[in-house]
């Protein structure tokens, strides 16, 4: 990997945590995300008409995403209803490069080095440590780390799916683009029909999350999705949840959720092993 690669995936991993810290910290997490997701549409409809449109092999591959990001999207947004920023996070992005690792040796017929698997490994052990940490009322919290690993399983689906349709489309950016739009109105059509008055309901302090949380987003995903083009995807993808660190960082000094040493040790043995299945395709 190009140490330019290696800065754009650093760089989204930062963003990425960052929005996610604005939807958990947002007092209404339906509407924090709603405005994520809308505001991807701004950049866009600012690409489109600057960059190739996608091949017609990659329009599969773009309507499987459309519908695997709006799952995640679902999926996240019931975890940290019910758990922490410092537990969900891990745990979503955590197994996203165990998963990718393992879909490929099932279905792919990759062959993962001694260093691949032990790094797998060390990722499982995070995660499953991860699902004991309590919350800050001193219960375990199982139900949150299940639903952040089902958010994990539409994490990997949706980077293998990119990672393929990215290097059929001629135009990483023309591909995000649509699948952001498309994305976008799926997303809005659900939570209006589950809050139909949801408009009436927005606070003036949205709009930033739409602007700012929204553009970040749009921004970090089309950093990886370029990556996926440069790199392998299984390396991109554990070399992304260095956000996992960050989510910590984040978590604990501007959400003031508990740091407690099971934290501490489950994300950094899940970032442990990011690196080393990320290092292990040197």
């Amino acid at each position: 990997m190009s140490t330019t690669v290696f800065l754009a995936v650093i760089a989204a991993a930062i963003l990425h945590a960052g929005w996610n810290a604005v939807v958990k910290g947002g007092v209404n997490k339906n509407l924090s995300m709603l405005a994520i997701v809308l505001g991807h549409v701004p950049l866009a409809l600012i690409a489109l008409p600057l960059v190739p449109a996608p091949s017609e092999a990659a329009w599969p591959y773009i309507l499987a995403s459309i519908a695997l990001h709006f799952f995640y999207q679902i999926f996240l947004l019931f975890s940290y209803r019910v758990g922490e920023l410092t537990q969900v996070y891990p745990i979503a992005r955590g197994s996203a490069p165990l998963l990718v690792a393992a879909i490929s040796v099932i279905f792919l017929g990759v062959t993962l080095k001694p260093l691949e698997l032990l790094a797998t490994l060390t990722i499982a052990i995070g995660i499953l440590s991860m699902s004991m940490v309590r919350q800050n009322n001193g219960q375990k919290n199982v139900s949150a780390a299940t639903l952040a690993f089902v958010t994990g399983c539409f994490i990997a689906a949706y980077s293998l799916v990119d990672g393929l349709g990215a290097r059929l489309s001629d135009s990483v950016l023309g591909y995000y683009s649509w699948i952001s739009i498309g994305n976008a109105v799926i997303f809005l059509g659900f939570m209006l029909a589950r809050e139909p008055a949801l408009f009436q309901k927005l606070p003036k302090n949205i709009y930033p999350v739409f602007l700012l949380g929204g553009s970040g987003s749009f921004i970090a995903y089309s950093l990886v999705i370029w990556a996926f083009t440069k790199a392998p995807i299984a390396l991109v993808t554990a070399l992304r949840e260095t956000s996992i660190i960050f989510a910590l960082l984040i978590g604990v000094f501007f959400l003031k959720e508990k740091m407690d040493l099971a934290k501490v040790v489950s994300t950094m043995v899940t970032l442990l092993g990011a690196a080393m299945l990320r290092f292990s395709k040197q």
